[in-house]
């Protein structure tokens, strides 16, 4: 088992070859559990990392992943030392060691190990933090910065860095409301915003198809304001796609014509918080978290909330339960004769 493949293109170039169990765990991750592309690479990247630290031991004794089974749980425990001492975030050492977990799991399967060198490792206590997140008039201020601008554009398009074509800019500007509405309006993840094609769009039943984790599919609603962002962009996304001189399915497209990349998404984001004049500019994800936050703080119930976030598991769901709570403790103290008793003593 220790003949070796090229790595995908996305991996680190430092790693010029892949074991081949490793190549075997990541093609049964993709081909049999459905992960998406940044999560197979997300793993990847984990156990590459593992991978250097073992062989960077050097000496005969020294194992590799093509080696699983002579592989210790002294050495996981010391790659997880080593990440602390580097002062990667405990969120990010639980996942190596997820990644480590499930890749011992499948080489057990396998028979090439009999007891996975992980088991009776517990991930580190994570911190308690809030999911970053963006205040209702925040995010009004954010959608309706864009459509303020698309109506004054007149003599010229609204300004956009890509190009210098004012019809061109005026399309890719569409392009970006839509993303922005859509992230926020459904509660998409970007990856199933960005997977998007054309045909997964039903405007006039308010509804869009999405492919979740898993290569789960739902039905996720529009709100009104997307579907009106929507119908503005697919009225233009013609035009760019003849200015690049391409054909592609994809709902969100670039200004060559390609799909939609996370750091393109994440940047188009950046670029209208700062148009917004928001104190701080917040990432895709954000814009989910806003939305669950906010059906919550209107009184939506968690079980709906789960549904429309695509959540396999209620408890994903109840992590924005504490945000929710705090605004409900802020209501009590301030309304409730009893609440402020000490306070006011």
């Amino acid at each position: 088992m220790s003949a070796k493949k090229s790595l995908p293109p996305d991996l680190p170039a430092g790693a010029a070859l892949l074991p081949e169990t490793l190549e075997m765990f990541l093609a049964h991750l993709e081909m049999e559990k459905g992960y998406s592309p940044a999560t197979v690479q997300a793993y990847a990247n984990d156990l590459l990392q593992f991978e250097q630290l073992l062989t960077a031991e050097g000496g005969p004794g020294s194992v590799g992943l093509a080696e699983a089974g002579a592989i210790t749980k002294q050495q996981v425990r010391m790659f997880l030392a080593d990440q602390h001492r580097k002062n990667v975030s405990k969120s990010s050492i639980a996942r190596r060691l997820s990644a480590l977990r499930a890749f011992f799991r499948f080489c057990a399967r396998l028979r090439l190990l009999e007891t996975p060198p992980t088991d009776g490792i517990s991930n580190p206590k994570q911190e308690k933090r809030h999911p970053n997140l963006l205040n209702v008039d925040q995010t009004f201020a954010l959608l309706d910065q864009p459509k303020a601008e698309i109506r004054q554009r007149a003599p010229e398009a609204p300004p956009h860095a890509s190009t210098q074509d004012p019809a061109l800019a005026e399309a890719l500007f569409c392009r970006d409301l839509a993303l922005a509405e859509l992230l926020y309006g459904s509660g998409l993840r970007i990856s199933e915003a960005l997977g998007l094609n054309t045909g997964h769009l039903d405007l006039e039943g308010g509804v869009i198809r999405v492919l979740g984790k898993g290569s789960k599919q739902r039905l996720a609603p529009l709100s009104d304001s997307s579907r009106e962002a929507l119908r503005h962009w697919l009225d233009k996304r013609a035009l760019v796609l003849e200015a690049a001189g391409v054909r592609e399915n994809a709902l969100f497209i670039g200004s060559r014509g390609g799909r939609l990349d996370r750091r393109q998404a994440g940047r188009i984001i950046e670029s209208l918080c700062r148009r917004a004049g928001l104190p701080q500019t917040v990432s895709p994800h954000a814009l989910r978290h806003s939305f669950a936050t906010h059906l919550l703080e209107a009184g939506a119930d968690l079980r709906s909330v789960q549904e429309l976030l695509g959540h396999a598991r209620l408890s994903t769901t109840q992590r924005y339960t504490h945000l929710n709570m705090a605004k409900l403790v802020e209501v009590y103290d301030k309304a409730h004769p009893k609440a402020g008793l000490k306070k006011r003593h």
